[in-house]
C-alpha cells in the first residue's frame, strides 16, 4: 500500500541558483508522509485521541540524481515497512515527469504527549496490514560516526519562527542550519547537496543556542550541534555533488 502526491516547487523551496534547497526538499518529504498518516487514518490528531501519542521525525535521508528546480512538479510515493519495534521506516521514490530523480528514507517514532515515553508500533492497528510490501527498500539508517578533529562554525539561537505544533524546533530547519555551516553560500555555485542524512538526537527549543561545529571525513561533509553542556542535538552528513554551471540561473 503506497500514497502518491505531487508537490509543486515554488520560490519558497529555491536557492538563489534555482535549486531546491534541502530544507524545501525535506519539507516536501514531511508533507507527503503527513498526507500518507492522514490516509491510514495515523495523523497527528487521530493518534492524539486514541493512543495520546504524537509523531516525531527521528532520522531522514535523501539522495538526488540531480538539482531539483523551482516550477518543476516533485512527485513521491511512499509508504511504510510494517508497525513492529518502537520506531517504523517511511521510504520514499522521487520522479519528475515521470522520471525517477531520487529517493529518501525515514525513521519515525511515536512519543506519548504526557510523558515523552516511546510507544511500540505493534500497538497501533493502523500500522498492520498496510505496508509497501514489495515496495520497501533495504537501507537502513544508523547514527554515522563523527570525524574526530571539527571546528566550531557559528553559534545559532533558536527562536519562535524555527518551532513548529510540537513546540520545538522543526524538523527541516536543521537543514537550512547545516548548509549554513558548511557555507552552502559559497559552494552553491559549484556544488549542490546530492545527499544528506540528518539525525534527530534531541529537541531543540526557542531561546537555546547551538554551536555548529563543522568536519570533513572521506569524502562527506559533517556538522554537529550541540547545546551548552556539549550535548548533540542533532547531527548531519553531507555529500556534495559537482554543479553543471548550465544547470544553475546566470
Amino acid at each position: 500500500m503506497y500514497f502518491e502526491g505531487g508537490y509543486p516547487i515554488d520560490s519558497r523551496d529555491v536557492d538563489p541558483w534555482n535549486h531546491c534547497k534541502p530544507s524545501g526538499l525535506m519539507g516536501i518529504l514531511q508533507e507527503a508522509a503527513v498526507a500518507a498518516a492522514c490516509e491510514l487514518h495515523a495523523s497527528r490528531p487521530e493518534m492524539m485521541e486514541k493512543y495520546n501519542l504524537f509523531w516525531m521525525l527521528a532520522r531522514m535521508w535523501y539522495r538526488l540524481d540531480r538539482p531539483l528546480k523551482w516550477n518543476e512538479t516533485l512527485s513521491i510515493r511512499t509508504w511504510h515497512r510494517g508497525g513492529s519495534g518502537a520506531s517504523s521506516y517511511r521510504d520514499f521514490d522521487l520522479f519528475v515527469d515521470g522520471k525517477p530523480v531520487g529517493e529518501a528514507v525515514s525513521v519515525w517514532v511515536l512519543a506519548d504527549a504526557d510523558t515523552h515515553r516511546l510507544a511500540r508500533m505493534s500497538k497501533i492497528e493502523e500500522f498492520q496490514g498496510t505496508d509497501g510490501g514489495e515496495l520497501c527498500k533495504d537501507k537502513s539508517l544508523s547514527r554515522f560516526k563523527l570525524p574526530q578533529e571539527m571546528a566550531a562554525a557559528d553559534h545559532r539561537a533558536m527562536h519562535y519562527s524555527d518551532t513548529d505544533i510540537n513546540g520545538h524546533v522543526n524538523n527541516v530547519r536543521y537543514a537550512d542550519f547545516i548548509c549554513d555551516a558548511i557555507r552552502m553560500d559559497q559552494l552553491g555555485q559549484d556544488f549542490y547537496v546530492s545527499a544528506l542524512q540528518v539525525d534527530y538526537l534531541a529537541e531543540c527549543m526557542a531561546g537555546e543556542t547551538i554551536t555548529l561545529f563543522t568536519g570533513e571525513q572521506d569524502g562527506l561533509r559533517y556538522v554537529r550541534g550541540a547545546d551548552a553542556a556539549g550535548k548533540s542535538r542533532f547531527e548531519g552528513a553531507v555529500t556534495l555533488t559537482p554543479l553543471d554551471r548550465a544547470s544553475a540561473i546566470k
